[in-house]
């Protein structure tokens, strides 16, 4: 498996584990647009609007923390479609709220959904890919994020033109269902990991799936005990949190929590960010955020290929330092002209590429396929509490601290992200699941004087 070239199977379970994330993207972005005429037809208090931005955050934090523990004991393909059915049901409803607390339920049942799928979709993909395609085809579940940003501000952009207002907004709240039926259906007909399999002692079952899908069946795995390694749910959780593993869940839940909360505000609160700036006149607003989300895309495909050669070290590290400087420039000169701002936003965007890619490949190589997805799902609901908190306070905040002290906390967190990257990143680069779930975290110094006793 970590040596089989890529086939039109791995192919078929890169769409349909994409999905997924393309979703997610798609349905957490577009409420930005859709806040616009649902705020213009109903009385809404910004701790309402914060509300609706972060609900479907915090049901992501509980989702991914429930059926992360669910999906290493019952597996991935059981819970591969039935956690999409929900998403798919909870967004058909978001299109006849007729109040901010029902689109706030809804939104966080929304959240359940997507929260699960992480862990389920990643560890999926994880361990059926090749050593050497692993880091990219990953991180093509980060582009199909962005790329599902994009499309749902272009779908924003579309309705807002065509109709002149923001008055389709529940259209724009149901395209996510139907988006969510074409996913379900290419997800049919995906195996079980035989990892997982493996893990469970049901040696016989993991031959038919390599058997089906390599072409042939697996003589070394005659010799493989059958015994039933699942842990119970509250030992893998604890054997999560553990030393052994404790510096590797902080790395991870730091380096995701430093990168998706500025990420998801501009995302969720695009159009409102562009407005504090001064950036008016038409969907100016949406035409920036699409802009700004384009970048993301780009800066997403433009790392795929350096972390399978500079390494997932330095994609991580650098940029998070490169991500600082508009940040802070934004904090210093509010006002500045409208190029100047979009620029800021761009550069940002485009330099986050690398631990865009890095917080869904980290958190599946460094653990092992016995706690991978609850050690995702911790990751996930890490990140989840800035991002709901951030999302939740930015209304808030650009209400009390103006937008130049919302950009100075966003610089904040990017440089706590640096510092933590930089201490405990390691590399993982053209390693077995095997080898990267053991390698030890060390210090850079550690690093440097072990390449001195080397030479």
């Amino acid at each position: 498996m970590d040596e089989a070239p890529t086939s039109k199977f791995h192919r078929k379970l890169l769409i349909a584990c994409c999905g997924g994330p393309f979703l997610d993207g798609y349905i957490l972005s577009l409420i930005g647009v859709a806040l616009v005429g649902f705020v213009a037809d109903f009385p809404v208090s910004p701790v309402q609007v914060g509300l609706i931005g972060a609900a479907s955050l915090i049901g992501m934090f509980f989702g991914a923390i429930v059926f992360g523990t669910l999906t290493d004991r019952i597996g991935r393909e059981k819970m591969y479609a039935v956690d999409l059915m929900v998403l798919v049901g909870a967004c058909f409803l978001t299109a006849f709220v007729q109040g901010p607390w029902q689109l706030i339920v809804l939104r966080f049942i929304i959240g359940l959904a997507i929260g699960a799928d992480y862990p389920i979709a990643t560890s999926l993909l994880t361990e059926f890919t090749p050593v050497k395609k692993r880091g990219y085809m990953i991180g093509l579940s980060a582009l199909a994020w962005g790329l599902g940003a994009m499309t749902a501000f272009l779908v924003g952009w579309v309705m807002v033109t065509a109709s002149g207002g923001y008055g389709l907004w529940r259209w724009m709240l149901l395209s996510g269902a139907i988006l969510g039926v074409i996913v379900v259906v290419i997800r049919r007909g995906i195996p079980e990991s035989p990892r997982w399999l493996i893990q469970k002692g049901r040696i016989s079952e993991a031959h038919d799936v390599i058997e089906q899908v390599y072409g042939h069946r697996d003589v070394s795995l005659s010799t493989v005990n059958t015994e039933d390694k699942t842990l119970p749910t509250l030992e893998a959780l604890r054997l999560v949190l553990s030393r052994k593993y404790r510096k590797r869940v902080i790395m991870c839940g730091v380096l995701y929590f430093a990168q998706i909360t500025p990420q998801y505000a501009i995302y969720i609160f695009g159009p409102m960010i562009l407005l504090s700036f001064g950036l008016e006149g038409g969907s100016l607003d949406i035409i920036g955020t699409a802009v700004i989300s384009l970048l993301f895309v780009i800066g997403n495909a433009a790392a795929l290929k350096p972390v399978e050669t500079l390494g997932r070290r330095p994609m991580t590290v650098i940029p998070f330092a490169l991500m600082a400087v508009p940040l802070l420039a934004l904090w210093l000169l509010p006002h500045g002209p409208v190029w100047f701002v979009i620029l800021a936003f761009c550069f940002y965007a485009f330099v986050s590429g690398g631990p865009s890619l890095m917080e869904w490949i980290y958190p599946n190589e460094l653990f092992p396929t016995e706690i991978r997805a609850t050690a995702v799902g911790i990751v996930v609901a890490i990140s989840r509490i800035g991002a709901a908190t951030g999302t939740f306070l930015m209304p808030i905040g650009l209400d009390h601290l103006g937008v130049s002290g919302v950009m100075l906390i966003g610089a904040i967190l990017t440089v706590i992200g640096f510092v933590v990257t930089y201490a405990w990143a390691v590399e993982t680069k053209g390693r077995s699941l095997e080898d990267t779930s053991s390698i030890a975290i060390i210090t850079p110094e550690q690093l440097r004087d072990a390449r001195v006793a080397a030479r």
